[in-house]
C-alpha cells in the first residue's frame, strides 16, 4: 500500500485565534467515526506529515479537518495556507482507538474536549451507532474565549435533532459570557456545577467519559474523574475514561 494519498482540498475554513478547517476529497479506506488520519507537505524534499482527527462521520464528504495553527511549527502553518484546488498528502488509512466500538456499556456518554480535541466527537455525534445506545449524550467543549468556540451551527442541528437526549455545556475560561461555565473544567466536576449544568449526575454506574485535548486538561480531568470513583478504560479491564492524546 502506498504511504501516502495525493488529495485535493476542495473548501477552507477559517476560525478565531489560528484555528484552520481543511475539507479534502481523498480515497482513504473505510473508517470510524473518532479515528485520525495523516496530512503531509513535501517540504524542502522532505514529508512532513502529522496525525489529525476526521471531524465528518464516514457517511459524509469530503474529509474534514480542524486544526491549530502552530508557531513556528513545520507543517500546521502551511496546511492552513491552503485553498481549493491545491494538492495535500494524505494517508490512506485511518487510526485511533476513541471510538464507539471501543466504549462498554453505559447509560450516559460524556465527550469532554479542548480545543481541537472536539473535532472526533463531531464525527460520532453525527453516527447513528451514538443514539441508538445512549440514553443522554453530554458534550463539553472548553476554549479560552467564546469567539473561539467551533461547529455552534452543527451543535445546534444536533440539539434540535436529538431535543431531550442531548446536552451541550461550553467553558470559557479567559473572559465572563451569558451562556458558558466559567473555569475549568476539573474544578466544575469536583464542585458540581458541571453535573448541574448537564442535569446529569456522574456516576461509576450509569457514566463514561470520552475525553480529547491537550495533556493537561486530560490529566486534571481523569484525576477529578477518578476521585469521583470512575476508572480508566482498558480492554482489558473495562472503566468510564476513555482518553485520546496526539501530543
Amino acid at each position: 500500500m502506498a504511504q501516502w494519498l495525493e488529495g485535493t482540498v476542495v473548501d477552507r475554513r477559517g476560525w478565531a485565534d489560528g484555528l484552520v478547517s481543511l475539507q479534502v476529497n481523498a480515497p482513504v479506506e473505510p473508517y470510524r467515526a473518532g479515528q485520525f488520519v495523516k496530512l503531509g507537505l513535501e517540504i524542502d524534499g522532505e514529508v512532513i506529515g502529522r496525525p489529525y482527527s476526521l471531524v465528518n462521520p464516514p457517511h459524509l464528504q469530503p474529509l474534514d479537518f480542524c486544526f491549530s495553527v502552530v508557531p513556528g511549527g513545520p507543517l500546521s502553518g502551511r496546511l492552513a495556507a491552503l485553498r481549493a484546488g491545491d494538492a495535500v498528502l494524505v494517508a490512506p488509512r485511518a487510526a485511533g482507538f476513541l471510538t464507539l466500538e471501543e466504549v462498554p456499556p453505559a447509560r450516559h456518554l460524556w465527550m469532554v474536549a479542548s480545543g481541537t480535541g472536539i473535532g472526533p466527537f463531531m464525527a460520532i455525534l453525527r453516527s447513528e451507532d451514538l443514539w441508538s445506545r445512549f440514553e443522554r449524550v453530554v458534550l463539553v467543549h472548553a476554549m479560552r474565549r467564546a469567539a473561539d468556540l467551533l461547529y455552534g451551527e452543527e451543535i445546534r442541528a444536533i440539539a434540535v435533532a436529538h431535543s431531550g437526549r442531548f446536552v451541550f455545556v461550553p467553558f470559557v475560561s479567559r473572559e465572563r459570557t451569558d451562556f458558558a461555565l466559567p473555569g475549568r473544567i476539573p474544578a466544575a466536576i469536583a464542585d458540581g456545577s458541571l453535573e448541574r449544568r448537564a442535569g446529569i449526575a456522574i456516576s461509576p454506574d450509569a457514566s463514561h467519559f470520552m475525553l480529547c485535548g491537550n495533556p493537561d486538561m486530560l490529566r486534571d480531568v481523569t484525576a477529578a474523574l477518578q476521585a469521583r470513583g470512575l476508572r480508566k478504560h482498558l480492554r482489558k479491564a473495562p472503566g468510564q475514561i476513555s482518553v485520546e492524546s496526539y501530543w
